[in-house]
């Protein structure tokens, strides 16, 4: 199964951040974007890929330790950029990044130590992708626009482990379907 590690928005925020795209889509070169859809917000911390089914316990249990060695942090959403000349338009994170790049990096760890092949370690850059495009966009317009968008703080409280399910249908626009796995909560009481 095609998992991640992922942090979930509080429904108020993932409204909030749903007025914001609904203006960015009314900008110039908008339309040249695939919008994601609010079911698929979130920020991935690790991306494990295709993992087979009997890895799937022991990676669920090194999240959960991982889940309880990090406290609860605050966090928001800031901003935004854009990947790969456009390819990518995202909303930033504000607020204890540090506390999420630690989450981030256990998430990661825990794929390893579990036996997922994990690729080469980057820096974690904290980032919810809201538009993608299969050819180079000029994202200009929106990533300005989103230099005066923050949503309200909120506390982070869970690790989530997260199966994509990709489209199969062929029907253009279609998105991926998210369904969780597991869910553990932050800090030594979790």
């Amino acid at each position: 199964m095609r998992l991640f590690a992922a942090l979930l928005l509080p429904e108020d925020v993932s409204r909030e951040l749903a007025v914001e795209v609904d203006q960015l889509k009314k900008l110039s070169g908008a339309d040249a974007l695939r919008w994601t859809g609010r079911p698929g917000w979130h920020f991935t911390l690790a991306f494990y890929g295709e993992v087979d089914d009997d890895v799937v316990p022991d990676l669920s249990l090194r999240l959960e330790r991982a889940a309880h060695r990090s406290e609860p942090f605050r966090l928001a959403l800031r901003g935004g950029g854009q990947f790969g000349h456009g390819r990518a338009l995202w909303v930033g994170a504000d607020g204890d990044v540090p506390s999420m790049r630690l989450l981030a990096d256990r998430a990661e760890a825990a794929g390893r130590k579990a036996g997922v092949a994990m690729g080469e370690h980057r820096r974690y850059k904290a980032h919810l992708t809201v538009a993608r495009s299969r050819r180079a966009v000029d994202t200009r317009p929106c990533v300005t626009a989103l230099d005066d968008f923050t949503s309200r703080t909120w506390t982070v409280g869970e690790l989530v482990l997260v199966r994509s399910h990709l489209p199969r249908s062929g029907v253009p626009g279609e998105e991926p379907r998210y369904e969780t796995v597991a869910r553990w909560a932050l800090g030594a009481g979790g």
